[in-house]
Parts: structure tokens; sequence; C-alpha cells
């Protein structure tokens, strides 16, 4: 169990809330909002409860990796590159909190480009009930510092803004940041707002003790980065549908014939052992038995269907075909419980976007006849976004790789600092 927001009296509290509103930018204007929309049922309550103030903390892309990237690209195409400019358009907080005060209705207070150091008198010297964000704590090394000493001095600043520390950050709750798990040993008390209780109580039961018959879906590029999740799905699941790239390095260990598709061939035998683990657990693995193919990875590719569970050497296989479809069907009907990470074909391609539409289609008429079903995964949540899906979901998780090592069965630092 996780301590929640709902179970400490906030009243006249200093409370300071990481919140995830890593979200992407184009020259200062927010693009897409769904973070800070799912972080606003905890703010609104936590306003409610007549708080002295509510201090916001959130990293918003990484400043120094990605400008230094960005002027190794600018130089390479012969381009001038403003750092300052190019930070402040992506990187700065001001323009959130900004975004954020409309969203909410009410005065959100920038604390400043200066950093998130020496803001205690600020903070404390508001109005009563005062919003204020600070500036991106990855401004600071010490934020993602690997060095607990050096974590703890960011730490201990930020607990002194605040009586009570509130986590709603599941994005990055599977890092082990100063502003998201080390400033807990600093502040008196540590609790979960309602967005990570719900991404806990719906993610957590699927390694525990799922409502069964399980059926998981696992699609992407690489099997080298599911290995951990295809493992721990493999105790409680009836079924296990792999799609997307990495089902090709399944059909090759197999021995079929996979043409042009994407193979990591240093993971056939990882292939081979999940294959073995999952035939003496009684589970089963659905595999594409029919593909759309095409010559080139391209959006304008002609799309070529094939009939057979190998590819002719001319081909890579970007989506499934009608027949895989149908057995995605036969198996996702049969289960109480779903979860899906990743696609199962190109579907930021439209011409090869059908099989991962048919499964969100799919575990939407499961969530209608009762089943749970669990949207995990950055490009699983853009693809029932894509189809209008999302709301057909019984949950939608916002964390990408926090909700991958959930499945897997990892204890999550931002997570266990909110442990009753």
């Amino acid at each position: 169990m996780i301590k929640t927001v709902k179970s400490v009296d906030l009243k006249g509290r200093r409370i300071v809330m990481r919140v995830d509103f890593n979200v992407p930018m184009k020259d200062g204007v927010v693009q897409d909002d769904t973070r800070i929309t799912a972080a606003i049922p905890t703010i609104k309550y936590i306003l409610e409860q007549g708080v002295k103030t509510l201090t916001l903390m959130s990293h918003l892309g990484d400043p120094v990796k990605d400008s230094k990237k960005a002027k190794e690209k600018a130089e390479k195409d012969g381009k001038t590159f403003d750092e300052a400019a190019y930070i402040k358009g992506k990187h700065r907080m001001a323009p959130v909190a900004a975004y954020l005060e409309k969203k909410l209705g009410r005065p959100v207070i920038f604390a400043g480009e200066d950093g998130c150091y020496g803001k205690k008198a600020f903070i404390d010297g508001q109005q009563e009930g005062a919003v204020i964000m600070l500036e991106n704590t990855r401004f600071h090394k010490e934020e993602t510092s690997k060095d607990a000493g050096e974590r703890d001095k960011l730490a201990k600043e930020l607990a002194s803004y605040g009586d009570i520390f509130v986590n709603d950050a599941f994005g990055t709750a599977h890092r082990d940041h100063a502003s998201t798990a080390s400033i807990a040993k600093f502040v008196p008390v540590s609790v979960a707002g309602f967005l990570m209780e719900k991404e806990v109580d719906y993610l957590e039961p699927i390694v525990t003790n799922p409502q069964k018959p399980l059926a998981a879906i696992i699609g992407g590029a690489k099997v080298s980065s599911k290995i951990a999740v295809l493992e721990s799905l493999l105790k409680n699941a009836s079924a296990l549908v792999i799609g997307g790239g990495m089902a090709y390095t399944f059909l090759k260990a197999q021995g079929h014939k996979v043409g042009k598709s994407l193979v990591e061939d240093d993971q056939l035998d990882t292939a081979r052992n999940i294959l073995n683990a999952a035939k003496k657990a009684g589970a089963e693995i659905v595999l594409p038995v029919d593909q759309l193919g095409a010559e080139t990875f391209d959006a304008a590719a002609k799309p070529i269907a094939v009939d057979s569970q190998d590819l002719p050497d001319n081909l890579m296989g970007l989506d499934v075909g009608p027949r895989t479809v149908a057995k995605y069907k036969e198996v996702l009907a049969r289960a109480k419980t779903i979860v899906w990470n990743g696609p199962v074909g190109v579907f930021e391609f439209d011409a090869f976007a059908k099989g991962t539409e048919e499964v969100a289609k799919l575990a939407a008429e499961a969530t209608g006849r009762g089943a749970v079903t669990v949207v995990g995964g950055g490009d699983s949540v853009a693809a029932v976004n894509k189809f209008g899906l999302a709301s057909k979901m019984s949950h939608v998780s916002t964390g990408g790789g926090a909700s991958l090592e959930l499945l897997e069965g990892k204890k999550l630092p931002g997570i266990e600092v909110c442990r009753g």
C-alpha cells in the first residue's frame, strides 16, 4: 500500500510536490498537455484543503544533454546555434507555469530562472494558498547525480520548501533523483498524489495478483528492451502476444525466413529461452501468422500482403495480417486482464497501422465487457490516442519507462518513498 494525500491533514501546511511536466515544447509553447492535465486533480485537491503554499517542481527535458546534441547537429548542418534561445524555447518552466495558470484559473507564480536553490524566503513570503513553480530541476547536475551526497545537497534545499512531500510524477518514479526520491529523507511526511496512486493500483496487480486469464501484448522494435517484462509477465500470463519488430527475432529463432525485417541476431538464444519458458509455464505464445510487408521502410512504401510466417528476401515485415488479427481476437476474448506495451506494426505509417488499430479496438471491446485493460508505454499510448480509443481503456499509463519497470516487477524509488 502507498500513502496518499488523503491520508494526511494538509491544512495550513507547506506542500512541495513533484509533478511530471516534462511536456513537448516548441518555441516556448506547450505542444501536448496530457501530463499537465493528469496532475490537476491532485493539485486542486491540495489547494481545497487550505494549504499555506504549494510548490511544484519538475524537469523539462535535459538542458545540458539536449542543447549539446542540438549544437552538434547545427554545426554539422553549417548553421549557427543560439543556446540561450534554444533553452528558453524548450527547457524553461516559465511557459509551463503560465499554461498551468490558465488550466487552473488561478495565479501560478514562477520562482525565477536562477534555479531551485535559495527560494525558501520567496516561497514563505507568498500569500496563503499560493501556487509556486520552480525552475527545471535538471538545470542542477545534483538532480540526476549518481552520488547520493550530491543528490542530497539539492534534496535538502527542496525539502526546506515544504512540510509534506507529495509525489505525483509517475513518469519519473523509476528515477532515483533528488526531487523524486532523495527529498523524502528530509521531509517529515511523504505521500503519493492521485495519479501515482492510480498507476500503482492498475499496474502492480498485473505482476502480483491479476484477474485471470491474463493476456499480455508486447510489441515494439527490440527484444533486448523487453526481456525483463516478458519474463515477469510469463509468471501470470495465459497468453503472450508478441508483435512489432521484435516478433521477427522470435520468428527467426523458430527457423522462419524474415527477409529484410528488423532482427536482433544476438537475442536469438534469448528468444528461444522465452519460448521454452512459455511452453513450460503453459502460456500460449502468439506470433504473426501472416503479415504486411514492404520493400522499404517508408510511409509511402507499397504494402504487400504475405499469407505466411515466412517473408521473401526482398521484403521487411511492417504490420500483421488479417489471420493474425483473428488470432488476437480469439485470445483477447478469453482474457479478464489485458496489458499492452508496444505496437504490433509501424502504426505511424497509415498503410501499416491496421494491426495496431485492431488491437486497440479489441482492447476497447474487452473493457466494455468488464475486462481490465491497461496500456503502458509511450508508443502504445500514442497509438490509442491516434485511434481515439484512450477513453475506452481501463487505464492508460503516463509513464513509459516507469510502467515498463513496474511490469518487470522492480521496486521504483519514487513509489517506495510513499509506502505506508
